[in-house]
C-alpha cells in the first residue's frame, strides 16, 4: 500500500507540484484504530490536506483525508442504522460502517466499506445528492492507489477519467 502511495507522492512532485505542496504527513501518532490494516498504514504517513484544502488526486476530484477528518465527516454523514447487508452491495443512506477517506467538496465521499463480507474494505463512492451507493469503485485502498499510480505514471485512464495538469501545477482529472 505505502509503496503505491510513495509512486503517486513522487509523480506529484515531478509533475504536480502544487498538488503535492498541500499534502502534509501526519506528524503525531496514529490512536489505536479499528480499521483494514492498509488504511492504518496509509494514515500513518499521511495527515491530509494543509488548511483542508483541495488537491484532487483520486479520480475525477477527490481529495484524500486524514484520520482526523476521516471520523469527523462519516459522524456528519451516517443517516442509516446498521443493517445485514454486505460489504459493496448497493444502498440507500450513508451506512454508518462506511469510513470516508476522500471527499469532493460538494458532500459526496469515496468510502471504505467495512461492514462484513467478501468484499469488506472495498472503496465505495457515495453520491450526496441521490443519496445513494451502487457498486464498489475498487476492491480495495491497494487497488485504488495503484491504479491511480500506473494511471499517473502512463497518463492513462481509471475508468472514465484521465489525469491533466494546469499550468499551476496543479492535478486535475478530465472526464471522457
Amino acid at each position: 500500500m505505502i509503496e503505491h502511495w510513495n509512486r503517486i507522492l513522487a509523480w506529484l512532485a515531478e509533475h504536480a507540484p502544487a498538488t503535492r505542496a498541500v499534502l502534509r504527513p501526519r506528524y503525531d501518532a496514529l490512536p489505536e484504530l479499528r480499521v483494514p490494516i492498509d488504511l492504518q498504514l496509509w494514515w500513518s504517513v499521511y495527515g491530509g490536506t494543509e488548511d483542508g484544502r483541495f488537491a484532487e488526486i483520486l479520480p475525477p476530484f477527490y481529495t484524500p483525508l486524514g484520520a482526523d477528518r476521516a471520523f469527523v465527516l462519516r459522524d456528519t454523514h451516517a443517516s442509516k442504522p446498521v443493517d445485514a447487508s454486505e460489504a459493496g452491495s448497493p444502498i440507500s443512506g450513508f451506512h454508518p460502517e462506511w469510513l470516508p477517506i476522500a471527499f469532493d467538496g460538494t458532500g459526496d465521499v469515496l468510502a471504505v466499506d467495512l461492514r462484513p463480507g467478501v468484499l469488506r474494505g472495498c472503496v465505495v463512492e457515495w453520491d450526496q445528492e441521490r443519496n445513494e451507493m451502487v457498486k464498489p469503485e475498487w476492491t480495495s485502498i491497494v487497488e485504488m492507489f495503484d491504479q491511480v499510480a500506473t494511471a499517473l505514471e502512463t497518463r492513462s485512464a481509471v475508468g472514465h477519467c484521465f489525469p491533466e495538469v494546469n499550468s499551476a501545477g496543479e492535478l486535475g482529472w478530465r472526464t471522457s
